[in-house]
C-alpha cells in the first residue's frame, strides 16, 4: 500500500532542499546530511553511496540524488515525486527571474545580495566535504575514529594526479572509473 503522507513529507523535503539549495548539485548535500538527522530513509554511509552513484551517472547531482532517495524510501513513484519536489522551485523562480532579468539582473540590492550569497554557499559546501571526507576517509564509531589511511593516500594520491594539467582533460566518469577498479584491485 503506497503510504501517502510519506509521499508528502519527501515532497515538502525536497522542496525545501530546491527552495533553499542555491548553488547547484553540490549545495543540496548539507540538506542531505540534515535529512539522516531527521528521518531513517538513508544513513550517512548511505549518503556517501549515493553520491558515488549520483556523480556516476548522466543527469545533476541534486536530481539524482532525490531521485534515488525517493525510489529507496517509497519507490519508483516515490523516485518521481522526489524529484518533482527538488525541481518544483526552481521552475517557479527561473521563470520569475525570466519574466523580470533586464531589471533583476542590473538591481543593485540583488548583485549586493548574490556578492555574499556565493561565498555563504562555498561555505556550506565545503563543510559538506568535510563531512563526507569523514565518513569516507575515517571508520566513526562511538568510542574512536579511526583513520582508514590507505583510502586517504588514494584521496591524496587522486587529489595530487587531478591538478596535473593533462590529467585535468580526463572526463569526470572516468575518475570513477578508474576508483572502482583500483578499488576492486586492491580491495579497499
Amino acid at each position: 500500500m503506497f503510504n501517502v503522507s510519506l509521499a508528502l513529507l519527501v515532497f515538502w523535503e525536497f522542496f525545501k532542499i530546491g527552495l533553499f539549495a542555491v548553488g547547484g548539485g553540490p549545495a543540496t548535500l548539507p540538506y542531505l546530511m540534515d535529512l539522516t538527522n531527521k528521518f531513517d530513509w538513508f544513513t550517512m554511509e548511505e549518503l556517501t553511496n549515493m553520491i558515488a552513484v549520483s556523480e556516476s551517472t548522466p543527469g545533476p547531482l541534486g536530481i539524482n540524488m532525490a531521485t534515488y532517495v525517493g525510489y529507496q524510501t517509497l519507490g519508483p513513484l516515490g523516485g518521481a515525486i522526489a524529484t518533482l519536489g527538488l525541481v518544483t522551485p526552481s521552475l517557479f523562480i527561473i521563470c520569475l527571474i525570466a519574466a523580470f532579468f533586464t531589471k533583476f539582473n542590473k538591481n543593485r540590492f540583488v548583485q549586493s545580495a548574490f556578492s555574499t550569497i556565493r561565498p555563504a554557499v562555498a561555505a556550506i559546501i565545503a563543510v559538506a566535504v568535510y563531512s563526507i571526507c569523514q565518513v569516507s576517509l575515517f571508520k566513526i564509531s562511538p568510542s574512536a575514529v579511526i583513520p582508514q589511511w590507505n583510502l586517504i593516500i588514494f584521496s591524496i594520491i587522486t587529489l595530487a594526479l587531478l591538478q596535473l594539467k593533462p590529467l585535468k582533460k580526463i572526463h569526470p566518469f572516468m575518475w570513477f572509473v578508474m576508483g572502482a577498479i583500483v578499488g576492486m584491485i586492491l580491495k579497499f
